[in-house]
């Protein structure tokens, strides 16, 4: 089906055409059009028009308005203030337009593809191998899973890429440790769960980080290991790549958890860059991006200079010829750009490595694999803090494991869903409480700005009030069940009717869905779609509180109500996906 034109577009073509034939000389001209509490929209863009044509702005509205034809669109338009248009729209126009996004049997809402996607490689989702995922994760791979959601339902051709951390000293390290102490590894991977399994490999890797820092010939030991490693030594490749398939499972066990889709082929980490950081390293020497400097190959800039005043380089070889983050993630953008073939280069990475981006993203331009057309953002997410507004941590001090933390959600949500539940069974409690819990924890950090630090407050966030996913899945779950309710009443879209208030409120609010995800994909801003959701949810508790649905005075009222009704819930159901969180039909 042919996206649907909303009615902030139709209004915003009428203005534009009347502000032209007024202002011919003007050219085109934007009548800056929002929506209003004074009117359905306001248009603002008069007054700046009129100044620069030096021409009288209230004159000019009069002239507008006398342009723009009222009819099955327009009800009205009327000028205030000083220059302003308040344009209020027909009934009926509200209606038709939403009828003709009910009948999108694609389920997009009659939302549009992009007219010329390009392709985004997004970054996302990087666990450790050997190490447990804790909360610093959480971030990166809920907004990197809603921002993938809005580009792939936009059009966009998204690679998916998950670099995970499986190279460097901390394998040497891990391996030589194994070596040395065999009956340490005690538990057969095919008999044990992959959290089980990771807790061991967790627990190893904290004993092997312990004796490094206290032995300095073991120490030596392990770095040599390394060399091993690097070096393809079969005894060691097979040790780090058991570590890797261990690692893995787990990895998809968390995942799913989280109900985010991992694919294998989109997991490519630090050592899938192996084979290019020599050639990288040489394009940069050759072309004078980066210069040695006491061993080291360096890339230095005048704008950044550390706390003593001095120049702070980025490293790209060290001085004993082993390679830093910065030869790897230049590496992965020459495969970005020149094998994937990138326009646009996400990277949704804690704010705190916004420096290394800064620099890597300037070398990259240097040496001319970043142009004009070619895009790379860091997608910079702030910390989760505890309800003290501190760091989020355990009584003990540690990072709060992913696995746990999700635990307590469902544990919290069921608790909620099991109070509330009508002719649920346990079985279903249980699935519910998951998809309700997991929902509150991403719609929790979705609904916040990335770049800002959050609260994790369970409390708040699987409570059926404010500004939470549970109000959300409430409101679907409400529609689902007066739909059910509804018997021979089916819902039907009747243009002829006069709306109520609330009714016009509701139905102005789900017709600019389609903008609000352009928006969101545009800007990577799932928040944005977020405080959307909430609004249209709280439209529809105000709807719902005035405007009798299966207790309407005519048949018509009843199926026009009933179809608001169902409109809100597709959106509320496709909104909520985007973000990656369920909507269940019953609660």
């Amino acid at each position: 089906m042919a996206s649907v034109t909303s009615l902030s577009d139709s209004v915003h073509q009428r203005l534009a055409a009347a502000l032209s034939a007024a202002l011919p000389q003007a050219g085109s001209a934007d009548p800056l059009l929002r929506r209003s509490d004074r009117a359905d929209f306001q248009a603002n863009g008069i007054l700046a028009l009129a100044k620069k044509e030096k021409a009288n702005p209230r004159e000019l509205a009069t002239q507008v308005v006398s342009g723009v034809e009222s009819g099955e669109l327009i009800k009205d338009v009327e000028v205030s203030g000083p220059g302003f248009l308040n344009i209020t729209l027909t009934d009926g126009a509200i209606t038709r337009n939403l009828a003709a996004r009910y009948a999108d049997d694609t389920g997009r809402l009659g939302v549009p593809h992009a007219e010329q996607p390009g392709t985004t490689v997004i970054d996302y989702a990087q666990p450790n191998v050997a190490k447990e995922m804790h909360v610093g994760h959480l971030r990166s791979a809920v907004i990197g899973d809603a921002v993938v959601q809005l580009l792939e339902f936009t059009g966009e051709n998204v690679v998916r890429r998950h670099h995970i951390g499986d190279w460097g000293t901390q394998f040497g390290m891990l391996i030589q440790y194994l070596e040395e102490h065999p009956h340490e590894l005690d538990h057969k991977a095919d008999e044990t769960s992959g959290e089980e399994a990771m807790s061991n490999l967790d627990r190893l890797y904290k004993a092997a980080r312990g004796l490094f820092d206290a032995d300095e010939e073991f120490k030596t030991r392990a770095r040599r290991r390394v060399v091993d490693l690097q070096a393809g030594d079969p005894r060691t490749l097979a040790m780090w790549q058991k570590f890797v398939d261990e690692s893995k499972i787990y990895f998809f066990s968390v995942f799913e958890k989280l109900d985010m889709e991992i694919r294998d082929a989109d997991i490519v980490g630090e050592s899938g860059y192996n084979d290019m950081l020599a050639e990288t390293c040489r394009l940069l020497e050759e072309s004078g991006v980066a210069v040695r400097s006491e061993g080291a190959l360096c890339v230095f800039f005048d704008d950044i200079k550390g706390p003593d005043g001095n120049p702070v380089p980025l490293i790209v070889q060290k001085s004993d010829g082993g390679y830093g983050y910065a030869a790897t993630d230049l590496s992965a953008i020459r495969d970005r750009v020149f094998n994937l073939k990138a326009n646009s280069i996400i990277y949704v990475v804690d704010a705190r490595q916004s420096l290394h981006f800064k620099m890597v993203f300037e070398t990259a331009r240097r040496a001319g694999w970043l142009g004009d057309d070619v895009k790379a953002y860091q997608l910079a997410f702030g910390t989760v803090l505890g309800k003290d507004g501190k760091p989020f941590k355990t009584r003990e001090g540690e990072t709060v494991r992913l696995v746990d933390l999700l635990d307590e959600a469902i544990d919290r949500a069921s608790a909620v869903v099991r109070e509330k539940a009508q002719d649920l069974s346990e079985a279903e409690i249980a699935e519910r409480g998951t998809q309700v819990g997991v929902g509150a924890v991403k719609y929790a950090d979705l609904s916040t700005s990335a770049n800002r630090d959050y609260k994790f407050d369970l409390d708040q966030m699987v409570s059926l009030n404010g500004d939470t996913s549970v109000y959300l899945q409430y409101a679907y779950a409400r529609i689902q069940s007066i739909l059910r309710k509804a018997g021979a009443s089916r819902p039907a879209a009747h243009p002829e009717l006069e709306l109520h208030e609330a009714e016009r409120a509701l139905g102005l609010h789900a017709d600019s869905f389609a903008a609000t995800v352009a928006e969101a994909a545009t800007e990577y801003a799932p928040h944005k779609l977020a405080a959307y959701l909430y609004q249209l949810a709280s439209l529809y508790t105000t709807f719902y509180d005035k405007c009798p649905v299966l207790k309407a005075e005519t048949p018509e009222q009843i199926e026009n109500r009933l179809f608001l009704c169902d409109v809100t819930a597709r959106t509320l159901h496709r909104g909520m996906a985007l973000l990656g969180i369920r909507t269940p039909e019953r609660l």
